[in-house]
């Protein structure tokens, strides 16, 4: 029996890393050859074998190398200060981590009582950038009220969520037709919804769910970490000018209280309008000129 017709080939083709369609090929070559049903129906067995093994392989490859992506999107959020640049970083990497042909974000506001676009990455559709979800409108705006991911494969013809005119416009103009959604999660806290789409009706199969989940859990923490900093670097420069402001009243204060205990001093001591106007001058600086109320001099002191 030649290796064409032989269980082997298809080891050989998994050594390889042969396409699928090249499994096909050894029960070609064995029905040209005319072999028995009994040896067709082993090689048709052994092929259907190695297509599952092949299939797992491919699966722990997928896997590997979006767990490695994770590790980088993690240790590249861990070195960002700056909140925009956290944003724009997660969406480009959740765009890129699922081969998705957009990705967006938007955040909460808890005081219009929605959801916001904040950043997105392939988009081309102002109309769509612009967008405001309301809690329960639309994929996002069910996201972001129920806290729990949702994937459609056709989001035009999806009706397990409200439609909008104005959203669905928005989504149109851009072409979107297969969208996942997952919550940003603080705690118990929902502060925004992270997204994948696709132009086409890709489904998002259930280990791309979980990874877009995986990124947006590190991403919550990413941006409220960002936002923290944000605050403290703001208020560390309102109190940096408050006591700016302080010292500056503290200063005035002080020479104020010097120059009145001088000026009493003086008056006590007996001192005369010319020792006052020297005492103000050295106080204040520049020069006085003093005048009694017909504007007969009474003393000066400087040019």
């Amino acid at each position: 029996m030649s290796t064409m017709s032989s269980p082997v080939e298809f080891l050989e083709l998994l050594a390889r890393e042969a396409a699928a369609v090249e499994f096909e090929g050894p029960l070609v070559a064995a029905r040209a050859a005319g072999l028995p049903p009994d040896r067709l129906a082993e090689l048709e067995q052994a092929k259907s074998v190695a297509l599952r093994v092949r299939a797992l392989l491919e699966r722990r490859r997928r896997r590997e190398s979006e767990l490695s992506g994770l590790y980088d999107t993690v240790s590249d959020l861990a070195g960002l200060r700056d909140l925009d640049d956290v944003l724009r970083a997660i969406v480009h990497r959740a765009r890129h981590l699922l081969s998705a042909d957009v990705a967006y974000m938007t955040l909460n506001d808890d005081e219009r009582g929605d959801t916001y676009m904040r950043v997105t990455d392939g988009s081309v559709s102002a109309r769509f950038q612009r967008l405001r979800l309301p809690m329960g409108a639309g994929l996002g705006g069910l996201v972001a009220q129920s806290g729990a991911p949702y994937v459609t494969a056709n989001y035009g013809e999806d009706a397990g969520f409200h439609h909008t005119g104005e959203i669905d416009a928005g989504v149109g103009e851009e072409g979107l037709v297969a969208i996942l959604g997952v919550p940003l999660r603080l705690g118990s806290t929902s502060i925004g919804v992270l997204y994948a789409a696709n132009r086409s009706a890709r489904p998002f199969v259930r280990e791309e769910v979980a990874l877009l989940v995986s990124l947006a859990a590190h991403a919550a923490v990413a941006i409220d970490t960002a936002r923290l900093l944000t605050e403290t670097r703001s208020a560390l420069a309102e109190l940096s000018a408050a006591n700016t402001t302080i010292r500056a009243h503290s200063s005035s204060v002080e020479r104020a209280a010097a120059a009145h205990d001088r000026m009493t001093a003086l008056v006590l001591r007996g001192g005369g309008v010319e020792d006052v106007a020297a005492a103000v001058t050295e106080v204040l600086g520049g020069a006085l000129l003093a005048l009694d109320a017909e504007g007969r001099l009474l003393a000066r002191v400087g040019e």
